[in-house]
């Protein structure tokens, strides 16, 4: 895990003074909230429909325990009692009091955390696949790639102010964990025939009010030239990126617009330019000094199997359906991948107790190398856990509530704040998630239908990512009130698609029905063994559509 030299020490401690100043300056009244605005953005403090949110950056998903436990400190003091983590990997605290905000961003420098970019026309936090050192056949870790991207864009003088916000994702897997095809900047490290590491370039998907999947702009960057190549194509989209429209101001636009293979050639005569300069590339002895940050821990030398695990499964059912739904085999023999859903039976998506989050960093210190994980479907997750620690650390799970054997099931649903807190939203989400998942509370049934994910979004924003949902949920406002769109066919996967939408719109009353409709209609069509997404591939729209409006 990384771990902040003396220009990130001084570079977040500098910006929690200045932020200060400027908190006291709106308090007083010296400011007014236009002026703030651009600010607090800066910092990740937005104003929501109620009160002030700080958005908190997790970099590539990575927690350390005490970082976490910070986390649950800051809930207990500074919010009320819990956090949510984002679909960015993030966290966020709903209720922090706008002159405390400063307080709390200087307790959170203490365990190297702030909020720097989590919102405004920047570059965000960079997000990367959840098991990252941990799952096998990795080219290589993509958090170390992240790392330095992260270094090279944080407070850049030319994209603090782009002509709208920026995403970038990396993957070093053939198994796309961190949806790249759906961000701004999707990176992909491949190994060319000679062995050396290279990435492989998306350029141009995003979500919102109109969805792309990214057009894929090199095949192979080189290691040493790709933060050469990422400056192109910010340099490209900052001269020609819409500034007068913020509807078409994301660089999806200007991909859609300009096209995809002019867009390559004006990224390829830029980057040929900054290239030639030899002004990014990084130095040998700071790349492998990030590096050696994401090293292998200090694995015991363990059998394949476990026979205490094996034992615990036969002794008790619920901890083996647990084992079948959340537990991923590890690169490492003797050691597991340990998902922790966020998602209970009626439950809030993606909300975490004070509690809850020191017990978790408690399991992390004990169990897994001191590491907790953050994924954008806003589970958590324990990277290296030995087998024979899988029930004890189960146990512990259950006792916070937090062991539902549900990850990638219908109830493992993603859902936006919504309407509950949002200023932008149409509809409520998280009362939609929630009944959702009551009506299919069993886990026989759940397991019966199969990997099935639920997306749910209270706007066009799409924060909760309907577009690529199996089933998309969009809520919409008519006439004051609320209803629900239904788009089916979406995956965020190495095989990203975007949902098609159903027909009209259901009301409050109606759409828990609509989706046990799509559900029936799924499990009459399938074939031996067919996912959701297989069934919907293999006989398209129509026949879900004619059961839905019959």
């Amino acid at each position: 895990m990384y771990r902040y030299d003396e220009f990130d020490h001084q570079l977040v401690g500098e910006r929690v003074t200045q932020f200060r100043g400027q908190v006291e300056r709106r308090v007083s009244g010296e400011l007014s909230e236009d002026a703030f605005k651009p600010l607090r953005l800066m910092n990740g403090v937005y104003l929501q429909l109620h009160a002030y949110m700080l958005r908190v950056a997790i970099p590539y998903g990575t927690l350390s325990s005490k970082q976490l436990r910070m986390q649950a400190h800051i809930a207990r003091k500074y919010d009320r009692g819990y956090g949510h983590f984002t679909t960015r990997q993030n966290i966020q605290f709903n209720w922090p009091a706008l002159d405390k905000i400063p307080d709390l961003l200087e307790e959170l420098a203490t365990v190297e955390m702030h909020a720097i970019q989590t919102s405004g026309n920047c570059i965000r936090n960079v997000t990367a696949d959840q098991y990252a050192g941990a799952i096998d056949n990795e080219v290589e870790d993509p958090r170390i790639i992240s790392e330095i991207i992260r270094q090279w864009s944080t407070f850049h003088p030319e994209f603090t102010y782009l002509p709208r916000k920026f995403k970038i994702a990396v993957t070093g897997h053939d198994n796309d964990r961190a949806a790249i095809k759906l961000h701004d900047i999707g990176i992909v490290i491949k190994q060319n025939e000679l062995g050396d590491i290279g990435y492989e370039i998306h350029v141009g998907g995003g979500q919102g009010r109109t969805p792309f999947i990214a057009k894929k702009m090199a095949d192979f960057v080189p290691k040493a030239q790709l933060l050469a190549y990422l400056e192109a194509v910010m340099r490209v989209y900052n001269r020609l990126g819409r500034r007068d429209n913020s509807y078409k101001a994301r660089i999806k636009i200007m991909v859609h617009e300009t096209g995809e293979e002019e867009m390559r050639r004006l990224i390829e005569a830029e980057f040929a330019k900054i290239d030639a300069s030899q002004m990014l590339s990084v130095p040998q002895a700071e790349a492998d000094r990030i590096s050696a940050y994401f090293a292998n821990p200090a694995f015991a030398a363990l059998p394949a199997t476990s026979a205490a695990m094996e034992t615990a499964q036969k002794q008790d059912a619920d901890f083996a359906r647990w084992v079948r739904a959340n537990i991923v085999p590890h690169k490492q023999d003797g050691y597991a991948i340990v998902n922790i859903s966020l998602k209970p039976i009626g439950g809030v998506p993606g909300d975490a107790t004070d509690v809850q989050m020191e017990a978790v960093a408690d399991l992390a210190e004990r169990y897994s190398f001191d590491e907790i994980r953050v994924t954008h479907e806003q589970n958590l997750v324990l990277p290296h856990v030995r087998l024979d620690d899988l029930k004890t650390v189960y146990d512990e799970l259950q006792a916070h509530e937090l062991a539902t054997a549900n990850l990638g099931l219908i109830s493992d649903t993603i859902a936006c704040p919504g309407l509950d807190y949002c200023n932008l939203a149409n509809a409520r989400s998280i009362p939609l998630a929630q009944e959702i998942s009551e009506r299919f509370a069993d886990l026989d049934r759940q397991y019966d239908i199969g990997e099935l994910k639920i997306k749910i979004s209270g706007c066009i924003n799409a924060c909760g990512h309907h577009h690529v949902g199996h089933i998309g949920i969009l809520g919409v406002d008519k006439k004051g009130t609320e209803f629900y769109q239904i788009s089916l066919g979406g995956s965020a996967d190495e095989n990203a698609s975007i949902g098609t939408i159903t027909g009209r719109a259901f009301t409050e009353e109606t759409i828990v029905d609509a989706i046990e409709t799509v559900v029936t209609t799924y499990k009459d069509m399938r074939q031996d063994g067919e996912r959701f997404i297989d069934t919907y591939r293999r006989v398209g729209l129509d026949p879900f559509k004619e059961r839905l409006y019959a």
